[in-house]
């Protein structure tokens, strides 16, 4: 029997699971803590000439201090669309625009805001654990299906399984140790 199916089944669903894992990460590095990182900004849309771009291609994005951030447009004419997204995004800062540059300066987070942060970073992580539980479910069913069709015999669909279930618990501890040191990052002073 050909191992060709099991090994494309969990190649894909580790490929699709890592992805899960990274994208979990990129929405945990964009929550705020008080400190200034790039990750908070890079993503935000820009409408510049007709169309939404991702702030990281319009400018650079340096952290000359803790809690400052500054933005470099590399076309100085976009400096007001740049301004206009970070007002209208869910930062909470106000940008200072000195005509080439864009300074965002983060008070600290009060008690309570970091709170509120902690509960967003969980619900980030959950869809991040959910969304590999997605992958593992859906890799479940493509094995039973080989197992149903003949491709494939009961051990070796239980070792499958076993290999599958192993990725899973990998994929969302990583998602909590990304988790617990963003909580971390919000609670310590």
């Amino acid at each position: 029997m050909d191992d060709g199916y099991l090994e494309a089944v969990l190649d894909d669903t580790r490929e699709k699971m890592v992805r899960a894992v990274d994208h979990a990460r990129g929405e945990l590095a964009a929550i705020r803590t008080g400190r200034a990182a790039p990750a908070l900004v890079e993503k935000l849309r820009v409408e510049y000439y007709g169309s939404d771009v991702a702030l990281q291609q319009l400018a650079g994005i340096q952290v000359p201090e803790a809690k400052v951030l500054l933005i470099t447009p590399y076309d100085k004419g976009s400096l007001k669309a740049i301004e206009k997204a970070i007002q209208g995004s869910d930062l909470g800062v106000n940008p200072n625009n000195d005509g080439a540059v864009i300074r965002l300066s983060f008070p600290p987070l009060t008690e309570e805001r970091r709170r509120a942060m902690v509960k967003v970073a969980h619900s980030k992580a959950e869809e991040g654990r959910v969304a590999v539980r997605n992958l593992r479910r859906s890799a479940r069913k493509d094995l039973e299906a080989f197992e149903k069709d003949g491709d494939i015999s009961s051990d070796e669909l239980e070792r499958a399984e076993r290999e599958l279930e192993r990725l899973t618990h990998e994929n969302v501890a990583e998602i909590d140790r990304v988790l617990q040191n963003k909580e971390d990052e919000l609670l310590g002073v």
